[in-house]
C-alpha cells in the first residue's frame, strides 16, 4: 500500500547514479546527506568528491567529476546539510567543474542553486539541470488535528543529526520483513532522495507544518503503518518549530527517541546542554497527546557509531535496564533492535 503523496515537484525524476560532494566539511554530522545516501542507496553512488580541508569521508572512491561521468554518474549531489543550509562560497568552482563535466547538480540546501549566477551560466552552457530538493508542494493546508485512520510511528530526537532518518528507515524495513503493510515517509532532503518522494518539512512555512504532516501521512487502512522520519528536536532552540509541527500533524501512535550518548551539547549551540532521554519522552507525550491522547514511547535508538562493539553492547543493555524499555542501535541491528521493533508494534 502506497498512499498518494505530493512529490517534491510534479513529475520529478532524479538523474542517477550520484557523485557525492562533501565540500570542505570537517564535522561528520553536517555531511549526513552524503552518509545517508552511501548507507541506504549505495548502488546509486559511484564515488565522492571533497575539497582541501575536508575531514570527513563516506568511504567511497575519491574521484573527479570527469571520472564520475565516465563511471556512469548523472548528477553531483551536494551531500552537506550545514547550519542554515548555505552554499559555501568556496564550493562554486568545484560545482561549475561538475556541470562542465556533464553532471546535473542536486541540492537539499535552503539556498537555491538557481540563485548563484555562475551555476546558472554553467548549467545553461552545458544543458544541465539545477535541482533543488527543498521545495515543498504548493497549496498545503493548515493542520486540522482530525484523527486519521491507520497507524503511525514518528522518530524524535534529543537533537539534530543523530539518527532519526536511519532509525525510521530501519524500522520500516523491519516492519516489511514482518509482512506488514508499511510506508516510509520522508521529511528531509536525504530521505526524499532515498525514497523518491516526501515533503521537506523544514522548508514549509510554519503555519502549514502540521498540515503538511497530515498530508504526508494520510488516512490509511487500520493495519497500515506510516513510519515517519523525524526532524530536529523540540528541545533545539533553532529547530523546535518544525519538530513540534511534525509531532502534532503526524499524531503518532508510537514514537522512538533517538540519541547520541557521546554528545553533551546541542549541535552548533554549545551553550545548551542536550536534554535527557527521559525529558524527551515526557515532553513528546505531553505535547503529542494534544492530537493523539494514546501516544506512547516504543523505545530508544542510540547512535553508537563512535563506540566499539563491546562498548555499544554494554551501553545498550545498561540503558534498557535503566529506562525499562527496549534500547537498540538500528545500524548494529541484532536482538536488541528486533526487540525495539516488536515493542513498537505491541
Amino acid at each position: 500500500m502506497n498512499a498518494p503523496l505530493p512529490r517534491v515537484s510534479e513529475g520529478l525524476v532524479l538523474p542517477q547514479p550520484y557523485l557525492l560532494f562533501l565540500g570542505d566539511t570537517t564535522e561528520a554530522s553536517f555531511a549526513k546527506t552524503a552518509f545517508g545516501l552511501a548507507h541506504w542507496a549505495p548502488e546509486q553512488c559511484v564515488g565522492e568528491m571533497a575539497l582541501p580541508g575536508a575531514k570527513v569521508s563516506t568511504g567511497l572512491a575519491k574521484i573527479t567529476p570527469a571520472q564520475a561521468r565516465d563511471a556512469g554518474a548523472q548528477s553531483l549531489v551536494v551531500g552537506v546539510a550545514n547550519q542554515g543550509g548555505v552554499l559555501g562560497e568556496g564550493w562554486i568552482e568545484a560545482l561549475v567543474e561538475a556541470l562542465d563535466a556533464g553532471l546535473h547538480l542536486i541540492s537539499g540546501l535552503h539556498v537555491r542553486l538557481s540563485s548563484v549566477p555562475a551555476l546558472v551560466e554553467a548549467a545553461k552552457r552545458n544543458n544541465r539541470r539545477l535541482i533543488d530538493i527543498r521545495t515543498p508542494p504548493s497549496s498545503l493546508p493548515v493542520g486540522t488535528g482530525r484523527k486519521r485512520s491507520g497507524k503511525r510511528l514518528l522518530t524524535v530526537g534529543t537533537d539534530c543529526a543523530l539518527g532519526k532518518k536511519y532509525t525510521a528507515l530501519a524500522l520500516h524495513r523491519a516492519f516489511l520483513a514482518r509482512g506488514l503493510d508499511a510506508d516510509f515517509r520522508a521529511t528531509g532532503q536525504t530521505g526524499i532522495m532515498i525514497a523518491g518522494g516526501g515533503i521537506p518539512m523544514d522548508a514549509v512555512v510554519s503555519d502549514f507544518e502540521a498540515g503538511a504532516a497530515e498530508v504526508l501521512s494520510p488516512d490509511a487502512p487500520p493495519q497500515h503503518w506510516d513510519v515517519i522520519e523525524g526532524q530536529g528536536s523540540i528541545f533545539n532552540p533553532s529547530y523546535a518549530a518544525v519538530s513540534l509541527g511534525l509531532l502534532h500533524g503526524s499524531q503518532p501512535d508510537v514514537f522512538v527517541v533517538c540519541h547520541d550518548p557521546t554528545r553533551k551539547t546541542i549541535l552548533g549551540l554549545d551553550g545548551f546542554d542536550l536534554p535527557t532521554i527521559e525529558e524527551v519522552v515526557e515532553m513528546s507525550i505531553r505535547l503529542g497527546s494534544r492530537t493523539n491522547p494514546a501516544i506512547r514511547c516504543g523505545g530508544v535508538s542510540l547512535n553508537t557509531s563512535s563506540l566499539t562493539a563491546g562498548e555499544a553492547h554494554a551501553l545498550l543493555a545498561d540503558e534498557a535496564a535503566r529506562l525499562g524499555m527496549p534500547v537498540a542501535d538500528p545500524v548494529r541491528g541484532g536482538a536488541a533492535f528486533e526487540a525495539l521493533a516488536d515493542a513498537c508494534l505491541a
